[in-house]
């Protein structure tokens, strides 16, 4: 029976009652470890291979779209079915090396950055439903306008699906849950290959995110691979801590 005055269905994390509050940030938090630890061993990829394969988009994603907010050109996604992915594009000279740069970070630390907005829109059950949507419209948009590989065509619009049937169909306390479950695993997909951020190379690709970052940045690969790991960490503990405050 509904209070008089009282809207249940627009609840904040803020105003439910704070066992349950413990109860969805403790599991959270188990869930983040458990992704990055599973994701060190021999075939987690594929234990989690559903997280592994959103892991690579939204990776591969960060790459050409900063590229494109940079004036270049995001030319396509591949992603295949090892959970590896390459995207392609051009990159604006104008910008001397401060563009390549930049474009080699965003790759790691694009997800980070879109994990906690997911994160933070689970405060109001409006925008947690309106992130699951745009996610999922995203993943159907980018497999018609950039995803160039048999398997992306198939497992990016099965991601976005699934997502947009949350968003349609469930309730609204599933939605708030997916949202930050999503959000928590962008920003953990940084881990997704931790020894790569501590690569000098990426083996047929040539050099690795973080030596091109060094690259076109200076400083050693292996200072900014641990710089991104902890910045990781701490975007997905300060969204945490805000939304759950």
């Amino acid at each position: 029976m509904r209070e008089p005055g009282k809207n249940f269905d627009n609840l904040l994390p803020q105003e439910t009652p704070p066992e349950v509050e413990r109860m969805g940030l403790t599991w959270l938090i188990a869930a983040a470890i458990a992704t990055i630890l599973l994701w060190q061993v021999p075939g987690g990829d594929y234990i989690l291979y559903p997280f592994t394969i959103l892991a690579t988009w939204f990776h591969e994603m960060g790459h050409g779209l900063m590229a494109l907010l940079l004036g270049g050109q995001f030319q396509k996604l591949e992603i295949f079915s090892s959970g590896s992915g390459v995207a392609t594009y051009r990159i604006a000279l104008s910008l001397g090396p401060i563009g390549p740069g930049l474009v080699a970070a965003a790759g790691p630390m694009g997800p980070p950055i879109a994990g906690a907005a997911l994160i933070l829109a689970s405060q109001s059950f409006k925008t947690a439903s309106l992130s699951l949507k745009i996610l999922g419209g995203f993943l159907l948009l980018s497999t018609l306008v950039w995803v160039r590989s048999p398997f992306g065509f198939v497992a990016i619009p099965v991601l976005g699906l699934i997502i947009l049937g949350i968003a349609l169909k469930a309730p609204r306390w599933v939605q708030g849950l997916s949202v930050q479950f999503l959000g928590v695993q962008a920003c953990v997909s940084t881990y997704h290959q931790l020894d790569y951020l501590f690569s000098y190379s990426a083996g047929n690709l040539g050099l690795s995110d973080t030596a091109q970052m060094q690259k076109y940045l200076l400083l050693p690969y292996w200072f900014w691979g641990g710089l991104m790991a902890i910045a990781s960490l701490v975007i997905l503990a300060r969204s945490l801590q805000v939304t759950y405050r």
